[in-house]
This record gives C-alpha cells, structure tokens and sequence, in this order.
C-alpha cells in the first residue's frame, strides 16, 4: 500500500472514530455549527490523549526549509531536532505555518508536496491527527506565496472599489488556491479599521477607515475563504489595531480608544464576522485600558478574550493569538509566563513561540500544579478538533501535487484577478490633466521605491509603446539616487515616481528622502505623474504634485491597471476608502474620504 493511501485511510479512520454521525455527514459543505453528536464523540476521544499530547495540539509551529525531511541548523537551534518532520514528531503540533522569509515557499506543487510530508509526520506520530496548515495570504502588501498563485490587490484595493460582491470572489479564488496547497487556514481577513493615518502596521491591510465598509468587506471574505472555498478563515486583530502610531512586532502599542469608540469603530468587523459564522479569530498585541486597565496587552487579557470576545460577542470559534515572538508581547513577561497567560486568557492556539521548549512545558507545569484545570485544556482542543472535522482537515488531510496546476494561477484566475484590481486605482489629482497619456511615442521615466515595481510598471508601459527608463531608488533614497533620477527625468517626456510610505519618517524613510525625490522631480518641470503604491497618505508630504494616483498595492496585478489606466484603457474608478489629513493635521482632511476623479 502506498504511503499516500495510507495515511489517507488513518485519517479516515479516526474521523470516523470521533465523528458520531459518520463520515460522510463530516464532509458536507461546511457550516456555523458541526453535529451535535461530534462533540460528544470528540470529547471521549480526548479523554484518551495524554496531557502532552493535548498541550501539542495547542501550539502552531514552523519550521525552516522547503522538505519536512531537509535538515536545517536554525531548526536544531530552535527545537533541538534538525527536520520539520522531527519536529513534528517532538511536539505533534495542532497547527503548523508557512512563510516564504524562512524558506518553506518555492511553488505551489512543493508546497502541496510539503504539505503532504507534514501532515504524514503528524499521523505517523501515534496520535494520528493532522495538523491545521496555515498561512498569512493577506494578499497585496502581505503575502507569503507569490506567483504563479493568483495575486489581488489587498484589503485597501477592495475598499476602494467598494465591491464586496468581487471581494468574495477573491477570497474565494485565493481559498481555493491554499486548499489546493495543503493549507486550510488564511490569516485573513484583517478586520481593523484605520483611522489613524501614521499607522505603521495596518495601513493599506485595512479595507477603510469607516466601520460599516470594513464590516461589509470582512463579511465578503470570510464568505469567500469559508463558504465558496472550504477553509478557515481568521479576522485579525481582536479588539482592533487601526488607531497605533506603534508596531506591535517592536513595540507595545496602546489603543487610547474610549469604550464607547471601541463600539462604534472597531468592534462592528468583529461583530460582523462572528455573525457571518467566523472560525476564527486573532488577538493583537495592543492594550486597550477601556477594556482592561491593567496594562496587559489583548492576548494576555482574560477581560477582552473572555469578557468582551467570549462572553460578550458570543464568539465559539478559535481564539489564536498573533506572533508570539513578537516584541508587543514579550515585553511585561518571560516567554514562559506569556504562553500560561494567554491560555488563561482564553486563548485556544499559541502562534510562533519563540522558545518552544520553555513555553511547552510552561504550559504542562501549569497543569500539573493545578494553575489551570486540564478541563480548560480540554476545552481548547475540543474546539480546535471540531475545526479540523468542519474544515475536513481530520479525515482527508492530504492532497494530490498533481492537480495543483489546474488550480493554483490559472488563466481565469490570473484574468479575474485583473478586472477586480482594475476597478481600484484612484485618481486623486489630475490638475495637469497629463492623464490619460496619448498613444504617441514617448520616453517615460520609471523611478522611485521597488526593484521589482518599478520594473513591472515599465514593462507594462513598454508594452503600449513606450520607451523606458528605470532608475530605482528605494525606499530611503541616497542624495546621489536622487540626483540620477532628477537627472535622467531631463532627458524623458514623463517621468512616473512610485512612493512607498513616504509619509512614514520614522521608520521606513528616517530622512524623508522619498519626499526629496518627489520635489526635486517636480522642479524639473517635466511632467511627473507621482503614484502611492502602498498607503494613499504620501500626497499630503509633497501636495504641489499636479499629478497623483493611489494604487494601494505593489505587485504585477497593480501595475499592469496603473498602466492601463495611464493610457486611459480603462477609467479611474476607485474612491479613497480612507481620509487622506494634511500633514500635522490628522483632523483635517485633504483629501476626504470618497473621493476620486475619473474623466
């Protein structure tokens, strides 16, 4: 019998072990609440598990490569065993996630292949549960598989069509393409809402800074992920984090939001997914005295995840909570106290640690000395079982790497994903009217942030008849990139400069140099068509641009409707989904919400 045959029979056997109704109930199109009988049948199984066991399938881990079999020092360094199938094996995690920063991404069939590898180890390991594989595919600004998996332009892109009908397709498209990977969770929706324009975090990742725009768009793709393409779906970050001027990842940032703004800006997403049958839902690492004065941030709180989330909002989904490697959350306690408080908090899954070690047997002495009940353990795994019997996941945890290329990057995907990021470019000033260019020959100049955006956009532009230049300059300029690209716009018809968070001088660009290549091109006095590839603030900084456009993303998809747009193939039609304030006037608007020229 062949391994794949095999471990596909243990997975159907325990399922149908655990599942009072049978297999096939357990594989119906997923619902808000699985049969009655299953939680009966699941609980009894439990009670066989031993406490480690139980406590594995609380932790959701990574490892480092593309092979479950490759070894890697930097795995031996963090788990004390070379292999991710060892340290599968060690810990028979409940959840495992991939990034493409730490060498587990190289395509989609090694990808389903890995996926299968993994999930071999976990039935191998005697427990025979496979694990909840997972990943942030946020799509625009954060995404951890690239092509050929179909690309969109991210959260702020759908805000700015205001098309919840082509945010559900998307999600549904980008569901189908994981599932068809192995991976049965997204790290997505994020439902913050940001209102706070220097928010280094959340930005362009946020739909909009109105609540009932964020909600409509959260409802969409959670409907996308969970009901069109059968996996889990996560809204992030409970109870918001779109009002910080801090980074959670270096930072502990605090939400100064009163209770009743909480109720009025960030809690309608949240409300909204739970009731749109959420699976699944992420803390932030923020705190938030109008919830929990004590200074604990949301992860660690028993008042916000239990009170507010649990009690309140009537959540009975997964609590996971964000990174636990992250600074935000490591600052107040030892990594060992932080897994401990967050269970007893109310939190279900334990993301990333970063001593795993410590915090795995933090959480068993904490058992064992009677700190938390193995009752509440067991509550946890209860409903991470139920999750993998809903999604599938505890009955069929494997996939064929065979048929990933007629899912994953398809032609009719990659075209979808085109008229859906077509519809969001947004024209925000025009008062040179240099768009729509004319199809006549012209030299244009291609300068500013990405080595990879910068080519793509001339590509596009090249392919319309252009002849172009690229000079990429960064994301914090030297004085000499700057004086080569004002240069070289010299000896160009137009010059088009991309900014990426030229708003933000305190950590991406120190020196505000982006700015200074933005004036020192409009004092030229060629024709410069400045674009926001990331947030739509950086007009505020440089507003003497005749010229402005916001794309709200920086991949290929983008730039190919930046350029159509450009030549006037198709019209403007995305509408600011946020204020854009002047510059040290977060009160004022600029440029108001809802606004977009078209001609």
């Amino acid at each position: 019998m062949s391994a794949l045959r095999r471990v596909s029979l243990a997975g159907l056997a325990l399922a149908t072990a655990v599942s009072g109704v049978g297999v096939s109930t357990a594989v119906s199109a997923p619902s808000p609440e699985p049969p009655g009988n299953s939680a009966a049948a699941l609980g009894r199984t439990i009670q066989t598990m031993s406490l480690e066991e139980k406590v594995g399938q609380m932790f959701v881990l990574f490892a480092y490569g593309p092979d479950a079999h490759k070894p890697d020092t930097r795995n031996t360094t963090l788990y004390g065993v070379a292999t991710p199938a060892e340290v599968v094996a060690k810990y028979k995690p409940g959840g495992w996630i991939y990034f493409n920063g730490r060498g587990n991404v190289e395509s989609p069939t090694q990808l389903a292949t890995f996926s299968n590898q993994l999930q071999t180890a976990a039935l191998n390991t005697g427990l025979h549960v496979p694990m909840m594989i997972a990943t942030d595919q946020e799509q625009g600004v954060v995404v951890r598989i690239g092509p050929p998996a179909t690309q969109f332009g991210g959260n702020m892109a759908h805000g700015a069509t205001r098309n919840t009908a082509e945010a559900r397709t998307a999600a549904a498209i980008t569901g189908r393409e994981l599932k068809a990977m192995g991976i049965r969770q997204d790290y997505a929706p994020v439902a913050d809402v940001n209102v706070n324009a220097l928010n280094p975090v959340i930005g362009v990742r946020s739909y909009s800074s109105d609540p009932k725009l964020v909600s409509d768009m959260t409802v969409a793709q959670v409907q996308g992920y969970q009901r069109d393409a059968g996996i889990m779906a996560t809204a992030k970050h409970f109870p918001g984090h779109g009002d910080t001027r801090d980074d959670s990842h270096t930072a502990l940032p605090t939400i100064n939001h009163t209770l009743e703004q909480w109720n009025t800006i960030d809690a309608p997403p949240f409300k909204a997914a739970i009731k749109a049958g959420i699976d699944s839902i992420m803390t932030a690492h923020i705190v938030v005295p109008s919830l929990d004065p004590s200074g604990d941030p949301a992860t660690l709180s028993k008042p916000i995840l239990t009170g507010v989330l649990r009690q309140q909002l009537g959540f009975k989904g997964l609590i996971i909570t964000d990174g636990l490697e992250m600074a935000a959350v490591r600052q107040q306690y030892g990594d060992a106290e932080v897994a401990v408080r967050a269970i007893e908090a109310g939190v279900d899954q334990l993301l990333l640690p970063p001593a795993p070690d410590v915090q795995f047997n933090a959480v068993l002495d904490a058992v064992r000395s009677g700190r938390i009940s193995e009752q509440r353990i067991n509550e946890s795994l209860l409903r991470i079982l139920l999750m993998k019997l809903k999604n599938g996941v505890l009955f069929n945890p494997l996939v064929d790497p065979a048929k990933v290329a007629t899912t994953v990057g398809t032609p009719a995907s990659l075209a979808t994903a085109q008229t859906i990021v077509d519809k969001s470019v947004t024209l925000v000033k025009n008062n040179a009217n240099a768009v729509p260019l004319s199809a006549d020959p012209r030299k244009i100049l291609v300068t500013g942030w990405g080595v990879s955006t910068t080519q793509s956009l001339a590509s596009s532009l090249t392919k319309r008849g252009a002849t172009t230049t690229v000079a990429q300059t960064g994301a914090a300029p030297s004085d000499a990139a700057i004086a080569d690209a004002v240069a070289k716009a010299q000896l160009n018809d137009v010059t088009v400069v991309l900014t990426m968070k030229a708003w933000d001088t305190t950590v991406t660009d120190k020196l505000a140099k982006q700015q200074k290549l933005v004036k020192g091109l409009l004092a030229t006095g060629k024709t410069v068509i400045v674009v926001a590839v990331r947030d739509p603030y950086d007009i505020a900084y440089f507003d003497a641009a005749p010229t402005y456009l916001a794309t709200y993303g920086y991949a290929a998809v983008s730039m190919e409707s930046l350029a159509k747009t450009l030549y006037g193939e198709i019209k403007p039609t995305g509408k600011l989904p946020v204020d854009i304030p002047v510059a040290g006037q977060p009160d004022t608007a600029l440029y108001p919400f809802g606004h977009g020229l078209t001609w």
